[in-house]
C-alpha cells in the first residue's frame, strides 16, 4: 500500500537524519522515525478518507434513489484508491458486490464480491450463497467460517450458515453451526428457534429476520409475495361487527 510505503520511507530519513547527520543517539532517531511514522501515515489516510468519501456518500445517495448505473459507476471510479490504502479495495469492491447480488445479477456481483472485505457479514454471506449455488460446498464453507469468526455476534450470518448447511444435506452440522450461534448469542430466540426446529426435522423459519433475510434471495419470490400476503391478513379486511 503506498500510504504504509511513503510513510516507511520518511521515518527511514528521519532515522538516517537523526542519526547520522545530527549525531543523536540511535534511540532518539527511533522515537522520531517513529513520530514520522505515524504522522505521515494518519495524514494520508485522512486524505484518502476525505477523497473516499466525497465519492462514496453520492454513490450510495443515487444507489439507494435507483439510480443504480451512476451509483455503480462512481463506485467503481473510487477503487482508484486501493493501492493507497489498507482494505479500502475490499470494502468498494463489497459494495459493488452487494448492488448487483440485490439486483439479481448474481454472474456480475461475483468477482466483486470474491474480492470484498472480510469483515464485511452481508456481502460474505452472500459470497457464500454464491458458492453454494455453484455446488462448491467447501469454498461456501471456509467462506461462512471466515465470517462468523469476523462478525461472531450477528444471528442471521449464523441462521443463514445453518440455513445453507441444511439446504446441501449437512443438517447435522447445521445444528452444530447454529448451537455456536445461540453460545454467542444466548438470548437469541430465532437462533433458537431455529435449532429447535431443525432438530425435529423441519424447515428452519426465517422471516423473523425481515428484510435482511430477503436480500440473499433464497425463498421463492411466490414464498415472499405468501408471507407478505400473511403479514397483510391475506389481503383481506376484517370487518366488526356491532
Amino acid at each position: 500500500m503506498y500510504n504504509l510505503l511513503i510513510s516507511a520511507a520518511a521515518a527511514i530519513v528521519a532515522l538516517l537524519v537523526v542519526t547520522l547527520a545530527a549525531h543523536l543517539p540511535w534511540w532518539a532517531g527511533v522515537l522520531v522515525a517513529t513520530v514520522v511514522f505515524l504522522a505521515c501515515f494518519l495524514l494520508i489516510a485522512r486524505i484518502i478518507t476525505k477523497k473516499l468519501e466525497a465519492i462514496m456518500e453520492p454513490a450510495m445517495k443515487d444507489i439507494q434513489a435507483q439510480r443504480f448505473e451512476k451509483g455503480i459507476r462512481d463506485l467503481k471510479s473510487a477503487l482508484v484508491y486501493g493501492k493507497w490504502q489498507i482494505y479500502v479495495e475490499g470494502q468498494i469492491n463489497s459494495a459493488i458486490g452487494m448492488v448487483y447480488f440485490v439486483r439479481r445479477e448474481f454472474q456480475t456481483a461475483f468477482p466483486y464480491l470474491e474480492k470484498g472485505f472480510f469483515k464485511n457479514w452481508v456481502t460474505m454471506g452472500m459470497l457464500a450463497v454464491t458458492y453454494m449455488k455453484r455446488n462448491k460446498p467447501d469454498l461456501m464453507k471456509q467462506t461462512f467460517e471466515k465470517a462468523v469468526m469476523a462478525s461472531p455476534k450477528e444471528s442471521l450470518l449464523w441462521a443463514l450458515y445453518g440455513y445453507c448447511l441444511n439446504e446441501i444435506g449437512e443438517t447435522v452440522k447445521a445444528c452444530e453451526v447454529l448451537a455456536k450461534g445461540v453460545a454467542k448469542l444466548p438470548g437469541d430466540e430465532n437462533l433458537k428457534q431455529n435449532l429447535e426446529l431443525l432438530r425435529e426435522g423441519k424447515k428452519m423459519k426465517m422471516k423473523g429476520y425481515g428484510e435482511m433475510w430477503l436480500q440473499f434471495h433464497l425463498e421463492s419470490l411466490a414464498t415472499i409475495q405468501k408471507q407478505q400476503m400473511a403479514a397483510m391478513g391475506g389481503g383481506r379486511r376484517r370487518f366488526v361487527r356491532k
